[in-house]
């Protein structure tokens, strides 16, 4: 498979394969979605309700580090490995993973970076998510077995991930570019954040690549010429090395993803993203054009 037929697979190859009764141990699909708390989404009860048959549901608060003071961040090895071993996911099962947001896709790319992170590239985003699928009329179901557990092992590649640390070095040396992903309002500082509270704003040299700029209206991925030009546009140089960061580091994958599918594979993502950094940076190193500086 191709960069991208890997990286992503579309709603026809899964209904095939479901149809073909190819879900098992070789092949398990993930309801990966994950929502603030201001949405008032209730992501495992839409599980119960309907998924994608033969799916399993990844709870991203679950899977992740509990005793960091900031959200879902990465779990470590050993939890992962649990965790999607429960799942009945082993090193040599081909994970597509999905999400039922109405962008499209919203929390997939997240669950997708935290398996390659873990040393496990056999795993694909389902291009344009539960959306398009529901819009294509594929089948859905509320049935719901447990897979059999399998034995995983996780490798974690540190290096693919940036601390609060790193980002505060790279801001004073301005090395690497650092894209964030989130709507160009909260970037800004205009429009609030979802979190109670974190004001929003970005912080010095980052550049701004809304994750809903890689979809196109149907909430599918944009083609690479499109993807290129994206990239080109904001002024990022995929040759050289990138790192990303979003709200909470969900969306920030959005930015890796799109880079793998140009085949640069190697973007960081910065885990604590926003929520870390306005909590811990000093007002200088908070750049908004809104009211809500910190003192």
């Amino acid at each position: 498979m191709a960069a991208r037929s890997r990286a992503m697979v579309t709603g026809q190859w899964l209904a095939d394969a479901i149809r073909n009764n190819l879900i098992g141990p070789k092949l398990r699909i993930l309801d990966t979605s994950w929502y603030l708390p201001k949405t008032k989404r209730d992501a495992r009860a839409e599980f119960a309700q309907k998924h994608i048959p033969g799916s399993s549901f990844f709870d991203i608060d679950e899977c992740s580090d509990k005793t960091s003071a900031f959200d879902h961040m990465l779990p470590a090895p050993g939890h992962f490995s649990q965790y999607v071993g429960g799942l009945g996911i082993g090193n040599d099962t081909h994970v597509v993973v999905y999400d039922t947001s109405d962008f499209g896709s919203y929390s997939a790319p997240r669950v997708w970076w935290m398996f390659r992170l873990f040393g496990h590239n056999l795993v694909s985003v389902l291009d344009g998510g539960f959306k398009n699928w529901l819009a294509d009329g594929y089948p859905v179901t509320s049935e719901w077995s447990k897979p059999e557990g399998r034995e995983f092992r996780a490798t974690a590649n540190q290096s693919h991930v940036k601390s609060y640390e790193d980002v505060l070095e790279n801001v004073r040396s301005g090395q690497v570019q650092v894209v964030d992903a989130r709507s160009a309002g909260r970037f800004r500082g205009t429009e609030p954040e979802p979190r109670d509270d974190t004001l929003p704003g970005h912080f010095p040299g980052a550049i701004n690549m809304p994750f809903t700029s890689f979809m196109d209206t149907s909430g599918k991925e944009l083609g690479n010429e499109d993807l290129s030009r994206l990239f080109r546009e904001a002024g990022v140089d995929l040759e050289q090395p990138l790192w990303t960061t979003c709200g909470s580091g969900v969306t920030a994958c959005h930015v890796v993803l799109a880079a793998h599918l140009l085949g640069h594979p190697g973007v960081c993502v910065y885990d604590g993203s926003w929520s870390e950094w306005f909590k811990r940076a000093s007002p200088d190193l908070i750049i908004s054009e809104g009211e809500g500086k910190k003192e």
